[in-house]
């Protein structure tokens, strides 16, 4: 999906329901949309109190958002009327938050998105593209890179609820009308409207950039990483591929020069300026795994466009600029630590 012009006639039949379109990949992915001539629509409760990443948009032509949550089926039913394709965002995403509010995630990440893909069916729409995570692959026994065929062995609730809902999605796709599509996507790192410091990139060089004592825990296991931006070229790259291609496929998304250890991370952001940072070992989170890009590459001729190394020069100068404000004046604003309470229910 290149970036045409908002008036292209290639781009008038798409219009995209992006559900969870107010968060961290969601506001990036959806500005990347409208760019290129698509008519978006965001389904969002803000659960993180993260409205202001769509407020510049909402006059923008082409765009429109239904306020709301994916486990309603009237504002659902709401949300799909007149869409052509979905793109599944919302969860509540990572291992903290979801220790925190089990519950809701089971009842987000797994219950609700399966009725929110059994909406998308009886509506007819073209295409769902569910983002997953390479979290599921857990701790490799291997040195050798997963692929989409490797064993998924997920440690924490999240994992667990993103490889069942991967499961139910897989278990349909020759039998429904809709093309869907799962995405394991890297850990997110990059700048967004929606901005996250609870991410190993941004965490780490924020804090150092910040002039913080920085702990690392763990600092040999291996993790993917992948631009904020390049999540959502790939999610674009899906929409422009035939059916034939992504029809109950399975894509990681990143790219083999962003697989990192911890340690490597703190020695790129080390190049750029000085830091304490202390290195523990025992921590948490177990989860050790390198993953292989090679299919999304040789299928979809998917190509990632950013690094980490390039990116951590960016990230200090912004962080340093000032930018971000709201880290001191509203604790917990920059990640998914809390979420309203209202939006638990």
């Amino acid at each position: 999906m290149g970036p045409q012009a908002k008036n292209d006639p290639r781009n008038d039949t798409r219009h995209v329901l992006v559900v969870g379109g107010g968060g961290y990949v969601g506001s990036v992915l959806t500005r990347a949309l409208l760019a290129a001539g698509v008519r978006v629509r965001v389904l969002d409760n803000f659960l993180y109190s993260q409205s202001l990443s769509l407020e510049g948009l909402y006059d923008e032509p082409g765009f429109s958002l239904v306020y709301g949550d994916l486990r309603d089926g009237p504002t659902v039913a709401r949300a799909l009327d007149g869409v052509s394709d979905v793109v599944l965002l919302a969860s509540l995403v990572g291992d903290p938050i979801s220790k925190k509010y089990p519950d809701l995630t089971r009842s987000v990440n797994l219950d609700g998105s399966m009725a929110l893909f059994d909406a998308a069916c009886a509506a007819e729409v073209e295409r769902f593209v569910f983002t997953s995570t390479c979290s599921n692959y857990g701790m490799r026994d291997s040195n050798e890179p997963a692929d989409e065929t490797s064993d998924l062995k997920p440690l924490s609730l999240y994992a667990e609820t993103k490889v069942a809902f991967e499961q139910f999605v897989l278990e349909r796709a020759q039998d429904v009308e809709l093309t869907p599509t799962v995405l394991r996507i890297s850990t997110a790192y990059g700048l967004s409207q929606r901005m996250r410091f609870d991410l190993t990139v941004n965490e780490f060089t924020a804090a150092l950039a910040r002039g913080e004592k920085l702990d690392v825990y763990d600092k040999d296991t291996w993790r993917p990483y992948a631009h904020v931006r390049d999540i959502a070229a790939a999610i674009m790259c899906v929409f422009d591929a035939p059916e034939g291609k992504v029809r109950g496929e399975v894509f990681n998304v990143g790219s083999d020069e962003n697989n990192y250890t911890k340690a490597m991370i703190i020695d790129e952001i080390l190049k750029h300026i000085e830091g304490d940072v202390s290195y523990v070992e025992q921590g948490s989170d177990p989860r050790n795994y390198r993953v292989s890009f090679g299919k999304i590459q040789r299928v979809l001729g998917y190509e990632a466009k950013h690094s980490v190394k390039d990116y951590v020069p960016q990230l200090i100068e912004a962080v340093r600029s000032g930018l971000y404000q709201c880290q001191a004046d509203i604790p917990g604003y920059y990640g998914n630590y809390q979420v309203r309470l209202d939006g638990a229910t």
